[in-house]
C-alpha cells in the first residue's frame, strides 16, 4: 500500500479538528496527517500546534492568510510529492467526509489513478441538505458532466490520489486557486488519460458549523468552466502534459 497522507485544508474548524484527528488514527492503517490552515481567526490552527507536539504523525502548514481551497489543496498535495508518499486522500474538515469510507478508497484504487467519491451514485447520498445548495451542487454536476464531459463527481474534495503514478506535472497545468480546482484538476487528469475510478459516498448535510461556499464562489466557478472549455478547443496544449 505504501506510505499514505491524508490532508485537510482548515478555516475556522477549532471544533472538529480533535475528532477528526482521532478518527483518522483509529483507522486500522499507518498514515501521516497533514493539516493545512490559513491562520484561522478562531485558533484553528493553535490547537492543531497543540495536537502535533504529541503526535509525530501529524503535521501542520501555516498559511498567512485565507488564500483559497483550490490553493490549500495544491500545496498539500506539493508537500506530499516532495515528501515521497504513495498515496494522498484529500478530505474537508466538517465530517461531511466520513473518516471510515477512506478504507473503501483504498480498496477500489486497484489499477486506477484517482478514485474519486461521488454523490450522485445514490440517489438519498445529499439527505438533510437544504434545496439550495442541492441545486447548486447539481448545477455543478450537470454543467462539468455536459459542458466539459466528465461522467465523475468533479466538483468534491474527498479523493484518493496515486501519486506515484499521476505526475505531479498534472497539477501545475491547474490554474484555479478556489473552489473550480477540483473540477479542473478532474478534467486535466482525464484530459491526459489517467484512469479515474468512482465510488458512492453519503454526504450529510455540514455536521459541525457553517459552509464556507457562497454564491460568489458557484459564479466564480461557473467563469473558470467556461474558460476551460475555452482552453480545451483553443488552446488545448495548456491541458497536456
Amino acid at each position: 500500500m505504501g506510505r499514505i497522507l491524508v490532508m485537510i485544508p482548515t478555516y475556522n474548524e477549532i471544533d472538529n479538528v480533535h475528532l477528526l484527528f482521532h478518527e483518522l488514527i483509529d483507522l486500522p492503517f499507518h498514515k501521516d496527517i497533514l493539516f493545512i490552515d490559513d491562520n484561522s481567526p478562531d485558533g484553528t490552527g493553535k490547537e492543531l500546534d497543540k495536537l502535533k507536539i504529541i503526535n509525530k504523525n501529524m503535521f501542520v502548514m501555516h498559511r498567512t492568510q485565507k488564500k483559497g481551497i483550490g490553493s490549500a489543496h495544491y500545496e498539500g498535495i506539493k508537500w506530499a510529492y516532495e515528501n515521497n508518499y504513495d498515496l494522498l486522500v484529500t478530505m474537508d474538515c466538517d465530517f461531511t467526509h466520513s473518516p471510515k469510507a477512506i478504507i473503501d478508497f483504498i480498496e477500489n484504487l486497484k489499477d486506477n489513478d484517482v478514485v474519486v467519491g461521488s454523490r450522485y451514485m445514490k440517489s438519498d447520498s445529499l439527505k438533510g441538505w437544504n434545496l439550495f445548495r442541492k441545486f447548486l451542487t447539481n448545477l455543478g454536476h450537470f454543467l462539468t458532466r455536459y459542458i466539459l464531459g466528465l461522467h465523475e463527481d468533479a466538483t468534491g474534495a474527498f479523493r484518493l490520489y496515486n501519486i506515484k503514478k499521476l505526475p505531479f506535472e498534472v497539477f501545475d497545468l491547474v490554474t484555479s486557486k478556489g473552489y473550480s480546482f477540483f473540477f479542473e484538476s478532474l478534467f486535466i487528469i482525464s484530459y491526459n488519460k489517467f484512469r479515474i475510478k468512482e465510488i458512492p459516498i453519503d454526504l450529510p448535510a455540514r455536521t459541525y458549523g457553517n459552509s464556507k461556499m457562497e454564491v460568489s464562489d458557484a459564479l466564480k466557478s461557473l467563469k473558470y468552466l467556461l474558460l476551460l472549455l475555452k482552453r480545451k478547443y483553443l488552446n488545448s496544449n495548456t491541458l497536456k502534459l
